[in-house]
């Protein structure tokens, strides 16, 4: 199984950090997470980045067992200056 790793607002959203899956996509990981933790992460998952194992990542993008999917939210911030 894929080890998915959850960041920022998805981490929030989801309640964990990680967790594993089985699929042999992106987008069936991004399905997955979504059944399982439920409309809170999904409505984070239309905003974030997919990359696995350190790369850039889509829907097509196939996923092993041993691969490590990170979501990341975008980021935002700043200073009042």
């Amino acid at each position: 199984m894929a080890t998915v790793r959850l960041f920022a607002a998805a981490r929030q959203a989801a309640g964990t950090g990680s967790t594993e899956v089985d699929a042999t996509t992106v987008g069936e990981v991004i399905d997955t997470i979504g059944e399982r933790f439920g409309p809170g992460l999904v409505s984070v998952l239309d905003t974030c980045r997919v990359w696995v194992n350190g790369e850039a990542a889509v829907g097509t993008t196939p996923v092993g067992p041993s691969d490590e999917v990170a979501i990341l939210p975008p980021v935002s911030g700043g200073c009042d200056g």
